[in-house]
């Protein structure tokens, strides 16, 4: 059986299994397509099956690009990866610590840049422990704005986050959370250019990415695929904001770097192409410094941080706004050392494995699926395959 068969088999499995309404992967070795495969629906009520050019929101996949745009800001030296976000941010002047009483100490300084890029600045995303709840209200008071035709621009969002009290003191501990975010505000801030502007002009033209962005336009939106969520009675369609971010038809007053962008596979792919060729476009246009994406890739938590990680990414260390695989045996698939990538809240999936030359994507849209059990399958039919 052929890796394709096999893979659209494991697909299948999975539609069938009401674990999403429809997925495709593809992968490249060595600059060649290895395989693409698909099964389902891109809209169940429309009978509209997957298909290779289907637009998925990226939800958390956007992250991988935000830190690729700040590391061209390094590789220019327009920035210090040790500046702190208070330097273009002034809503981080006066950083706080919530304490589990919800009172709140001053901190010792503001998250650097480098913190922000490994996910321990003590930020957070919504919460039910106190910082958590401060960051919530943020995003409650910004999706009011947005479903009311509105919304908070980039830089405002953020600042009004940095006004809120951090988790703990920056570089202690490893935290999921609006790191992301803020980066992009500071990249809008240090470049002079709306985010989704700079990433237009640096990243998606350069690499013929014609279908990303931060919104969908209405001659796209036909390809753009519902979004479900499970119940126990099956998919449901899910058309609510999460994280500020659900609007599509038009373009967005806050552009997470985050959460925000949509794809396809074809677009990630040339995206991932680039990092695996060291920075360089198929056609040889460089984007990145290989030394840059040698930071990009390099793992950056200590022990002690690398602790505080989900038991779900056991094997992994973080860098740059990604997973970096630095125990392959205590992963939970089949993968290789210096493994990199990220997933979406959605489902969706990037990885490179350089020292294969092997990149893989995954596109499906269903709510609170991150790297799910299709996904672990899939890789580990095409490292079996691969040998």
């Amino acid at each position: 059986m052929t890796l394709r068969q096999q893979l659209t088999n494991c697909l299948e499995e999975a539609v069938n299994r009401n674990e999403a309404a429809g997925i495709n992967v593809l992968a490249w070795q060595n600059g060649k397509e290895l395989c693409y495969a698909q099964a389902g629906m891109a809209d169940i009520a429309a009978k509209k099956p997957i298909a290779r050019d289907s637009i998925f929101r990226l939800y958390s996949q956007t992250k991988p690009v935000t830190a690729a745009a700040v590391m061209i800001l390094a590789d220019r030296g327009m920035i210090d990866l040790m500046d702190g976000a208070d330097r273009y941010l002034p809503g981080f002047r006066n950083p706080r610590i919530a304490a589990a009483d919800g009172t709140t100490t001053p901190a010792l300084r503001a998250p650097w840049i480098v913190e922000l890029l490994g996910m321990t600045a003590g930020l957070c995303y919504p919460d039910a422990d106190p910082a958590g709840q401060y960051a919530a209200r943020v995003f409650e008071e910004d999706q009011e704005q947005i479903l009311a035709g509105g919304g908070m621009g980039t830089v405002a969002f953020c600042n009004r986050l940095g006004e809120q009290p951090l988790a703990f003191e920056p570089g202690t501990h490893w935290r999921y959370s609006t790191c992301a975010d803020i980066l992009g505000a500071i990249v809008e801030t240090v470049s002079g250019k709306p985010f989704g502007q700079f990433l237009r002009e640096e990243i998606f033209e350069p690499l013929g990415m014609k279908d990303t962005g931060f919104w969908v336009p209405e001659e796209k939106r036909n390809r753009l695929v519902t979004c479900y969520r499970r119940t126990e009675s099956g998919l449901e369609e899910f058309h609510s904001l999460h994280l500020a971010v659900g609007c599509y038809d038009r373009a967005p007053a806050f552009e997470s770097g985050g959460a925000g962008l949509t794809s396809t596979l074809d677009d990630y792919m040339a995206f991932a192409r680039m990092l695996m060729n060291g920075g360089v476009t198929a056609e040889g246009r460089r984007i990145l410094s290989e030394a840059a994406v040698r930071y990009m890739r390099t793992p950056q938590l200590s022990p002690a941080v690398q602790r505080d990680m989900w038991d779900s990414l056991n094997g992994y260390s973080y860098s740059c706004l990604m997973r970096v695989c630095d125990r392959p045996g205590a992963a939970a698939m089949m993968t290789r050392e210096g493994e990199y990538g990220w997933d979406g809240w959605l489902g969706t999936y990037f990885c490179n494995i350089p020292d294969l030359g092997v990149t893989f994507l995954l596109g499906q849209n269903v709510t609170d699926t991150g790297t799910a059990a299709v996904t672990r399958k899939c890789r580990n039919l095409l490292a079996a395959a691969l040998g």
